[in-house]
């Protein structure tokens, strides 16, 4: 959420930045709203002061023992009353502001490129060099559906479109991916934590899903609670409402969870195989940190699921993502894309964010030290398995269809080839 005084003192800029994310924000009701609140307050306050001003002159009465009337005492009720007028009135504008900034996004870091489209995302650098295969590569799906590691026509006969069923050594990866990273992560000095996949609307509001993106989140109705659509949401609003020790920071988090998107509007677009599924894990990498460090500590973030690539053999490219590409509640966001043999391409695995202070503003988190400030919040990836596992079966097949595991992975799976 942005600060309403920002706003207010840098309006033509902030102007700019919402459209260079292609959002034409009218902020001229906010600040009408902003003003009624302002004029709300001082009515209140010139209430209570005549308020108190009669309750001293019925307390300085009684302690003389002077008789005073029943008029004197009606004004301090009627004047009450019109202060708990007020006090309501005050707190539908304050509602109506709320509602007003939990549409408008996180303004873009000055770091960010503007753009319009994909092409004018920043590629900020590579790492290793794709090897050369002496066959043509295949894609995941068709290498998995023939090493019988999963299945995606029972999963559509059980749950609909998107969803799959791992077996045999297929699941045996799944689940040394998601140990690896853990344990990598933990060594980094990452806590582990582990959190409900069902969360209720303050959590979504808390990081950002909700009320812009209802439609992208599936939701249990009757209780009133959504299912995650990464760990980072429950792991975020650990610390909603809370206040902070300034000594405590940085706070690092790694958390592992299913993950569960509705993916509206992305039909056609990467969403074969295990790229863009309903339901599928990953292991998430949460930071609370102080304003001043947030940049430094972002890019130890890149670095850190970087490491994990670079331990498993892929290839990849960090690309810093344009003003239209930044998610709702990002300042800034690096992707990391690994290569995908089977298309000859990159795509993303990870995407590491920056949102300063915006999700702790709309939750409430606070850093203890001179005066009580806001924290920056960071998340990334660390990372996706499902995007993993297909980047490690293209990456790492042989020309026979076998392929090959990681020497990083060996130790979780206790085998060297899935045949």
């Amino acid at each position: 959420m942005l600060d309403i005084k920002n706003i207010r003192e840098n309006l033509e800029e902030i102007k700019r930045a919402m459209l260079n994310r292609n959002q034409d924000v009218d902020f001229n009701q906010l600040l009408e709203l902003d003003n009624e609140r302002k004029l709300k307050i001082k009515e209140i306050e010139h209430l209570r002061i005549q308020r108190n001003k009669k309750s001293k002159e019925v307390c300085n009465l009684k302690n003389d023992g002077t008789k005073y009337s029943s008029t004197l005492t009606e004004k301090i009720n009627q004047i009450r009353v019109k202060i708990q007028e007020h006090e309501k009135q005050l707190l539908i504008i304050e509602n109506q502001i709320k509602d007003f900034l939990l549409f408008v996004p996180n303004i873009p870091d000055k770091k960010v490129p503007i753009g319009k489209e994909e092409k004018d995302n920043k590629i900020v650098r590579f790492i290793g060099e794709p090897k050369k295969f002496s066959f043509k590569p295949k894609q995941h799906l068709e290498i998995g559906e023939k090493l019988g590691i999963f299945d995606f026509v029972t999963a559509s006969k059980i749950s609909g479109p998107r969803f799959v069923i791992l077996k045999d050594k297929g699941c045996v990866l799944e689940r040394a991916l998601i140990a690896f990273f853990i344990d990598v992560h933990t060594k980094k000095g990452y806590k582990e934590i582990m959190t409900p996949y069902l969360v209720n609307q303050s959590s979504m509001e808390g990081t950002g899903q909700l009320p812009k993106f209802e439609e992208e989140i599936f939701k249990c109705a009757k209780d009133n609670l959504y299912l995650i659509p990464t760990a980072e949401v429950p792991v975020t609003n650990i610390h909603r409402n809370n206040i902070l020790d300034a000594s405590t920071l940085p706070q690092k988090y790694v958390s592992y969870s299913a993950c569960f998107r509705r993916e509206a509007g992305t039909y056609g677009r990467n969403t074969k195989g295990l790229i863009r599924n309903h339901q599928f894990n990953k292991v998430e990498l949460v930071k609370f940190v102080e304003a001043e460090t947030s940049d430094k500590e972002l890019e130890s973030l890149v670095l850190d699921v970087g490491h994990v690539l670079e331990l498993l053999g892929l290839p990849y490219r960090v690309v810093l993502l344009n003003t239209r590409d930044l998610g709702f509640s990002s300042a800034i966001t690096y992707d990391l894309e690994t290569w995908f043999a089977g298309d000859s391409t990159y795509r993303e695995v990870s995407s590491c964010s920056n949102f300063k202070d915006f999700q702790a503003r709309r939750m409430n988190i606070r850093v203890k030290n001179k005066k009580n400030v806001f924290p920056h919040t960071l998340n990334g990836s660390g990372m996706a398995i499902g995007r993993t596992f297909s980047a490690v079966l293209e990456y790492y097949q042989q020309e026979d269809g076998s392929v090959i595991i990681p020497e990083a992975l060996r130790k979780y799976t206790k085998f060297d080839t899935i045949k």
